[in-house]
């Protein structure tokens, strides 16, 4: 028995072999070490281009700092970019196992029989090895970052003294900085901990997340954190690192597992290649936000050495985005088509040279980018000190105009991440309708106008004149998150976004998860069960007011813009969960019936108009430390504003929620509608035997009365007359002699799949005995 396992590997193995050929074999295993090699060498370039290792006229750490922390920063960004990829391909892209690429055989019946384990697939475990061995090299070159960012802000060399280590704790857990690089350390040692010891997909997409968190803590602590447009930097800054992220360690993974991959080259290349595709598109659309944010002339773009470095990074990133394209458009279609051995064969050895340019170009790229982070831009952006308003020292941004109505609409700051989202949400959205046109099925006009207009109306609430006058005024706060809670939520939610994946995408077959394979594993979780379950949703929906207007939160999300963005989150998530279980049309584990939904929407209306007045009749301020030292010089006082801002909670979000109860009342009579129309349908295919079955019943019964007056003495009863046929079922019955009403339950009635059915029937005047009448 102990070959069992082993045999499977070694008849799969070695297949990519005879494809790849000796290139393959002698060189691809050792390019990834050219790419970080390439890295190094444009760091140091770019270093010594932009003079950002010159000797510190006041504190120099030292030539050990200067060199090792950009030397190590790059080692980090690798590292980190190898651990996202693995998972990535671990996650989505690659199968689990070889189940589904071996042959059906005796042998195999009997494994599984006998419930042997099944082999993962070479590729795969060659994937979580990478993961694992760069997640211990992220963790360690965190520590060296961490180490070296204090020794090159304090002005210290590296030193063993009580009193240096003393100092680096205080940089760790009191300074911004020291505490963002213990947070990565932290969630690097995690990360790493998991991969280790995890093998489940569920649990090492929980890794995945939690390694893509890390990203946050890199964008507030760059350059984008001393700009000017603070929130739109660091937004662009993190798409930026997201995306280079997917796209640099999604090439390594590649290069890593080329030599296993067999008869799922072209199936990964395609699934990679739909990632790079989102992938270049947020690098190069953030690249070009951020960079504009840095340098605010053409003269400084072309002239200086940090605008000729961010040239350099451009069309570098440029030539990345025609090699994928040559990917995609050529040579992953010649490998899907079947053709000749000899053309296989060179077109595998063309793909894997291109891989290997873009290797080498993207380790350039990354080492461009740990230069551009430790220079200086040419002209700083920084707020001056002396000039700040309390509406700057609060918000970051001066103090906007006096609200009129037309602000409303003039005012605009662009926060990237949730135009990025649109963008990708709308761009995913029209892929899916063409896939169902091109198969010949339709999609609903109106669902796709819905879903449009709720991506542009959370555009405009995150990004427009809701945005910008909400850090300055509750009132105009409290008018973002009501439409943030029902009004956005409310047409995303009529899209339907699920059922049009589910219809777009085709099911995986190798027992990997895709997209779809994940929807359906979130929709049928347990975690799913609980959030998307009508209680919990309406109770989510109206408590959720309460904990974050009556707690810390609320000034958190005032005062950090991670807070803030969270707050989006939170709240868009609640509404959108809240709309869907009542009036959507996606699959959800439960639904409420009708009655209940009604309920709960009169509930959620009654708490909002609690919450409003709860507000209006408000004499504190909440969160009077951010909206109490605005400085307004227009506008009313803060807690007249406050107050209004009740009216606002208890006006806006009444209005939407009446027309959601509208929509259930609707659907509950398209309901009833339909399931009458279901009964009458089937009375037709059966020939009424449920009414037949019910008319003999009571004939039976009039036999019976019948028999028993006969052999009695004396007159028959009167109440015998009653027992007569009726027509079809409407609800009551009346007999026609005496204008009685009778109303028998029936049990045991086993005739038509009618068993124990308890029905009124109503014999329709001028109609006879057993003719057809009008259903209820």
């Amino acid at each position: 028995m102990p070959p069992v396992e082993s045999a499977p590997a070694t008849t799969v193995r070695p297949a990519p072999t005879s494809h790849g050929g000796n290139f393959a074999d002698g060189i691809r295993s050792r390019w990834w070490w050219l790419g970080l090699a390439a890295a190094m060498v444009a760091v140091v370039a770019s270093l010594l281009w932009t003079g950002a290792t010159a000797v510190a006229e006041l504190a120099d750490p030292g030539a050990f700092t200067r060199w090792g922390l950009p030397l190590a920063t790059t080692i980090h960004n690798l590292a980190l970019s190898t651990v996202i990829g693995s998972l990535v391909f671990a996650v989505v892209i690659l199968p689990k196992d070889l189940k589904a690429h071996r042959p059906h055989t005796g042998r195999q019946k009997e494994d599984s029989a006998r419930r042997t384990p099944v082999p993962e697939h070479p590729a795969f475990t060659r994937a979580m090895t990478l993961a694992m061995v760069a997640g211990g090299v992220w963790t360690v070159s965190a520590i060296a970052v961490l180490v070296l960012t204090y020794s090159s802000i304090s002005g210290l060399a590296l030193a063993g003294t009580s009193d240096y280590t003393n100092m680096l704790v205080f940089f760790m857990t009191e300074l911004p900085v020291g505490q963002a690089w213990l947070m990565i350390t932290i969630i690097a040692a995690v990360v790493t901990t998991m991969v280790i010891g995890l093998r489940n997909i569920s649990a090492l997409a929980v890794s995945l997340v939690l390694a893509m968190i890390s990203f946050i803590p890199q964008a507030l602590i760059g350059h984008s954190a001393s700009s000017a447009d603070h929130k739109g930097a660091v937004n662009s800054l993190f798409l930026h690192v997201v995306g280079a992220s997917l796209w640099v360690g999604g090439i390594v993974v590649l290069v890593v597992v080329s030599g296993v991959l067999g008869k799922i080259t072209a199936q990964t290349l395609k699934r990679f290649s739909a990632l790079a595709i989102f992938a270049f598109a947020g690098v190069a659309g953030s690249g070009v936000i951020n960079a504009a944010i840095r340098i605010t002339n053409w003269h400084d773009l072309f002239y200086s050495s940090y605008g000729q470095l961010i040239l350099a990074k451009f069309a570098a990133t440029v030539v990345l985005g025609v090699i994928g394209w040559m990917h995609r458009e050529w040579i992953i279609p010649r490998l899907e088509g079947g053709a000749k051995k000899e053309g296989t064969a060179n077109t595998r050895r063309l793909l894997w040279q291109l891989i290997f340019v873009e290797l080498l170009i993207m380790g350039v790229v990354s080492g461009i980018a740990v230069g551009l982070g430790r220079s200086a831009p040419p002209q700083s952006r920084e707020l001056s000190q002396e000039a700040l308003t309390p509406a700057q020292i609060l918000t970051g941004y001066p103090l906007p105009p006096e609200l009129e109505f037309s602000r409303w609409f003039s005012e605009w700051r662009m926060d990237w991440l949730w135009v990025a989202f649109a963008v990708l949400a709308g761009t995913a959205y029209v892929v899916g309708m063409v896939k169902l046109h091109k198969r010949g099925d339709k999609w609903s006009v109106l669902r796709s106008v819905s879903w449009f207009g709720g991506l542009l109306s959370l555009v405009y609430i995150t990004s427009g004149g809701p945005a910008v006058y909400g850090a300055v005024l509750f009132s105009a706060h409290m008018v973002e998150h009501m439409a943030l809670m029902v009004v956005a939520p409310l047409f995303l939610a009529l899209g339907s976004p699920i059922s049009l994946a589910l219809q777009a995408l085709a099911p995986r077959r190798d027992g990997s998860r895709g997209i779809r394979e994940w929807i359906l594993v979130l929709v049928h979780s347990k975690f799913s069960k609980l959030i998307t379950h009508p209680l919990f949703a309406a109770a989510n929906f109206s408590g959720s007011l309460i904990l974050f207007y009556y707690s810390p939160a609320f000034n958190l999300a005032m005062t950090y813009h991670v807070g803030h963005e969270l707050m989006i989150v939170h709240f868009s998530l609640t509404g959108y969960i809240f709309v869907q279980s009542m009036i959507g049309a996606d699959p959800l584990p439960y639904r409420a019936p009708y009655p209940l939904r009604l309920v709960l929407l009169l509930a959620t209306m009654a708490f909002h108009a609690f919450f409003g007045v709860s507000l209006m009749m408000a004499t504190a301020l909440l969160s009077g430390e951010y909206f109490g030292n605005m400085g307004r010089p227009w506008g009313d006082s803060a807690l007249i504003d406050q107050q209004t801002a009740g009216g606002i909670a208890w006006g806006v979000g009444e209005f939407p929620t009446l027309l959601i109860a509208l929509g259930v009342a609707y659907m509950w009579s398209k309901s009833d509608a339909r399931e009458t129309k279901r009964k009458d349908r089937a009375a037709d295919r059966n020939k009424d035997a449920e009414l037949g079955a019910y008319n003999d019943m009571f004939a039976q019964l009039a036999a019976r009365d019948a028999t028993m007056a006969s052999s009695s003495r004396g007159p028959a009863l009167p109440h015998l007359n009653q027992h007569k046929p009726h027509g079809r079922p409407t609800g009551k019955s009346t007999d026609k002699d005496d204008g009685g009403t009778y109303a028998p339950a029936v049990p045991g009635t086993d005739t038509a799949g009618t068993a124990g059915n308890e029905t009124s029937m109503t014999s329709e005047p001028g109609n006879p005995a057993g003719t057809q009448g009008e259903t209820n």
